[in-house]
C-alpha cells in the first residue's frame, strides 16, 4: 500500500500555488515555496517525495534547483512546469535527472497523474532501498545470540507481540539489547515492509523533543523556515521506537499520552489533527513504576505504554549464554580486521568471563572481546588478554578450592596476570610515570613496554607529577 506522499510545489506567482493546492491536495500532502532558493531549504530541512517546479524563476530557477538536488543527492523526485516555448528546456531536465514535465496549460488530472506517479515511484526506491539494507543486516531472533532457558522464555514473548500488534514496553539494564529487541518484534511483524523509526528520548534538548518527534509549522518559533515532518510522521504505518522514553519532560508526557489514546497529534505550531498510523515500541533502563511514585512519569501514559511488557534479562542472570556470544563477539572483529587476529579463547578465559558480572551487559562484553582480539598475540585470547576488572575476582568466585580448582596452566595464567600488573604499577611509581626509564630499568624494550601497559590498562600518566 502506497502512504499518502509529501508533494513541494515551487511557482513564483501566487495563483498557481492555489490552484496546485487544490488540484493535488485530495492526493498527497503539499507544501508551497516561491521560488529554488526557499524549495531547496526546505527539502534540506524536511523529507519529500516529490517536486513540482516551474522552470522559469526569478534567484533560484527550475533548471538549477534541480541541478542542486542531484549534487545534494536528496531523495526526491522531481517534476518540471513548462510552456510550450520552453519546453526543450524540459527535455533537457529529464535529460539531467528530472523524473517528468509538465506542459502549461495543464489539465487537473494531468498534474495529479504525473505528480502521483512521481511520488509512488520515490516511495518505491524508498522500500527497495529499505529492503536492501535490512538484508544486509540481521534483525530476526537469530540476531539475539543465546539459547538460555531465561532467554527462550524472552523470545517467546516477543514473538506474541509481533503477532499482536500491541504497544510494547521493552525494559532491561543498559546493553541489555532493547533496541535490537525492538527491531526484531518489527521486523517478525506484519509492519517489516514499513519504516523503522528509532529516537533516543534523552538524546535532545527538552525544548527541541517535542518537534522531532510531532514535527513543526513553518514559522512555529526562531528558526522554523519550513514545515517539516516529525519521527512519528516519517514511521507512517512501520514502528517508532522510543528509547529512554522515561527520560522525556513531563509536558511532552502529556501530549505522548494524547497520541497514543487518541491516535492524533500535532505537529507544533498547527492546530489541524493528524493521525499515528505507527506502532509505538518503547525502552527503558530506569523503573517507570518508581518514576511515577516520585512523580518524574505521569501514570496514565506509563499504562498506556506497559500494554506489552517485555523484560530483558541482564547477562549476569543468562551466564551459560557468555561463550556463545563470547565467540559471536570475536567472529565479527576478526571479520572487521580481515579475518586477521585470534581465533579461540583459552578456558582460562572463558571462564573468567563467564564468572564476571557484566554491569554493561552484552555491549560491556562484545567491547572487550574486541579488544582482546585488537590487542592479542597468537591465535588464543587468555586470561592476560583480559581487562584486569574481568579477571581480578575469577579466584574468588571459584567453588571450594579456590585457585585449586583450576588447572595448572589456568591458576598460573591467572596469577602470572595479576602479579604482572602490580610489577607494572609499581615500575612506574619508582620512575613516576617516566615510561623510558621504566622500560630500561625493566630490560624491555619501550614499546614492548607501551605493549604491555595497553593489555594491563596501567596509565603511566596516573603516576607523574603535577
Amino acid at each position: 500500500m502506497t502512504q499518502r506522499g509529501k508533494v513541494l510545489v515551487v511557482d513564483d506567482k501566487e495563483s498557481m500555488l492555489d490552484l496546485l493546492r487544490r488540484v493535488l491536495g485530495e492526493h498527497v500532502d503539499v507544501t508551497t515555496a516561491k521560488d529554488g532558493e526557499e524549495a531547496l531549504a526546505m527539502l534540506e530541512a524536511g523529507a519529500f517525495d516529490a517536486v513540482l517546479s516551474d522552470i522559469r524563476m526569478p534567484k533560484l530557477d527550475g533548471q538549477q534547483l534541480l541541478e542542486a538536488i542531484k549534487a545534494r543527492a536528496l531523495q526526491v523526485e522531481v517534476v518540471l512546469m513548462t510552456a510550450h516555448a520552453t519546453i526543450q528546456s524540459a527535455v533537457d531536465a529529464m535529460r539531467a535527472g528530472a523524473f517528468d514535465y509538465l506542459e502549461k496549460p495543464f489539465e487537473p488530472d494531468e498534474a495529479v497523474l504525473r505528480v502521483t506517479r512521481a511520488v509512488e515511484y520515490q516511495q518505491l526506491r524508498d522500500r527497495a532501498s529499505r529492503l536492501a539494507r535490512d538484508a544486509g543486516e540481521r534483525y530476526d531472533f537469530s540476531a539475539i545470540v543465546g539459547r538460555s532457558r531465561v532467554l527462550e522464555q524472552t523470545f517467546t514473548l516477543m514473538r506474541k507481540a509481533a503477532s499482536l500488534d500491541l504497544t510494547v514496553l521493552v525494559t532491561g539494564e543498559s546493553g541489555t539489547g532493547k533496541e535490537l529487541a525492538a527491531r526484531a518484534i518489527h521486523h517478525a511483524s506484519a509492519r517489516r515492509e514499513r519504516p523503522f523509526v528509532a529516537v533516543n528520548c534523552g538524546a535532545f534538548p527538552a525544548e527541541l523533543i517535542e518537534s522531532e518527534l510531532f514535527g513543526h509549522a513553518k514559522g512555529a518559533f526562531t528558526g522554523a523556515v519550513s514545515d517539516r515532518r516529525g519521527l512519528i510522521e516519517e514511521a507512517a504505518d512501520g514502528t517508532l521506537f522510543l528509547d529512554e522514553v522515561g527520560d522525556l519532560p513531563l509536558p511532552l508526557q502529556v501530549k505522548l499520552n494524547r497520541a497514543l489514546q487518541e491516535r492524533e497529534y500535532r505537529r507544533v505550531g498547527e492546530v489541524r489533527d493528524r493521525k499515528v498510523e505507527a506502532r509505538i515500541v518503547a525502552a527503558t533502563n530506569v523503573d517507570l513504576k518508581a518514576r511515577v511514585e516520585s512523580g518524574r512519569f505521569r501514570e496514565d501514559l506509563f499504562y498506556r505504554l506497559n500494554v506489552f511488557p517485555i523484560v530483558l534479562p541482564p547477562l549476569r542472570d543468562r551466564r551459560e549464554d557468555v561463550p556463545t556470544l563470547a565467540a559471536h563477539f570475536l567472529a565479527k572483529a576478526r571479520a572487521r580486521m580481515g579475518d586477521r587476529g585470534p581465533t579461540q579463547f583459552a578456558q582460562a578465559a572463558l571462564r573468567a568471563l563467564a564468572n564476571y558480572g557484566w554491569p554493561g551487559n552484552v555491549r560491556e562484553l562484545e567491547n572487550v572481546v574486541s579488544r582482546a582480539a585488537a590487542l592479542g598475540e597468537g591465535d588464543v585470547i587468555g586470561v592476560t588478554d583480559l581487562p584486569v576488572e574481568v579477571t581480578q575476582g575469577l579466584g574468588n568466585v571459584l567453588p571450594d578450592g579456590g585457585l585449586a580448582r583450576l588447572g595448572y596452566r589456568e591458576a598460573t595464567e591467572l596469577l602470572h596476570d595479576r602479579a604482572t600488573r602490580e610489577y607494572l604499577i609499581a615500575l612506574l611509581g619508582s620512575t613516576r610515570g617516566n615510561v623510558s626509564r621504566a622500560a630500561e630499568q625493566a630490560g624491555l624494550a619501550r614499546e614492548s613496554l607501551h605493549r604491555l601497559l595497553r593489555r594491563h590498562r596501567v596509565d603511566s600518566d596516573a603516576f607523574r607529577e603535577g
